[in-house]
């Protein structure tokens, strides 16, 4: 597979939460993603070669105002811009972190919902993560995929693109016989960053906060351990063959997240 990592407006780079329980919920995550033959995790969470896409942090005081829940980072043009924009259009800032002269280097934001997201800079080529050719034959692990489900996606949809700079595109859906369409979220290359869905149709009872979309290589096995590891599955989605082919979880201490199979 070629290199997923891209220096681009829009794209998230990497997630992180801060839990209680810390102890625990490593080994939940431990077990969860790394299941098998060729797991495309390592016991330290990162990725099997070595790059640090997912941060898991103890819940200190600190952090004691962020939400229990994993935190895109998405690559923006500005982060001050970002942040007067998040707040002019309703949202708000958590934490704002800035040089020894005052400039702006990453923010943690919420939207007018009150989920959380963090923004940083684009990121320069030359700082992408590397991956040698030979791990490009075989899956290993990053952020597959982004979403968001909300009752007012179409008021959400236009914060992100004031924030963010992504730009949108239709997604034809249909719950019943009633058609409606859900939003592709694309970066300054065009293609899809993200996904900002109405919490309707098959999308009904997904919770109304970033899900991270991370890849695993055996997805039945974790989410065996999903259940025996105090986590329950929300939701399974399955393809015309009766196959799982990804699964919205809660871990042991409330955040959410989806497993799809590595491929």
């Amino acid at each position: 597979m070629s290199s997923p990592f891209q220096a681009s407006v829009g794209f998230v780079m990497s997630a992180d939460i801060a839990v209680p329980d810390y102890e625990q919920v490593k080994q939940f995550y431990i077990k969860v993603l790394t299941t098998g033959n060729a797991p495309l995790w390592r016991d330290d969470l990162m990725n099997h070669l070595g790059i640090p896409i997912i941060g898991l942090g103890r819940q200190t005081p600190d952090y004691a105002n962020l939400p229990i829940a994993w935190m895109p980072h998405i690559q923006v043009t500005n982060v001050a811009t970002s942040v007067t924009e998040a707040i002019a259009n309703g949202g708000s800032e958590l934490m704002h972190g800035r040089d020894g002269d005052g400039n702006s280097q990453w923010a943690v934001l919420t939207d007018p919902n009150g989920t959380a997201f963090g923004v940083i800079p684009v990121v320069s080529k030359d700082d992408l993560p590397k991956t040698e050719e030979s791990a490009k034959q075989k899956p290993f692990g990053y952020i597959g995929w982004l979403d968001l489900t909300v009752k007012n996606a179409t008021e959400i949809r236009d914060f992100y693109k004031a924030v963010i700079g992504w730009s949108s595109e239709n997604v034809p859906m249909s719950d019943g016989n009633e058609q409606y369409a859900d939003f592709n979220m694309t970066k300054d290359d065009g293609q899809p960053g993200a996904g900002i869905c109405h919490s309707r149709g098959t999308n009904a009872h997904m919770p109304p906060v970033w899900m991270i979309y991370l890849p695993v290589g055996d997805l039945a096995l974790s989410l065996e351990h999903v259940q025996s590891g105090g986590g329950r599955i929300v939701k399974e989605y399955k393809n015309d063959d009766g196959q799982t082919t990804f699964a919205a979880i809660q871990d042991p201490v409330g955040a959410y997240l989806a497993l799809m199979q590595a491929g």
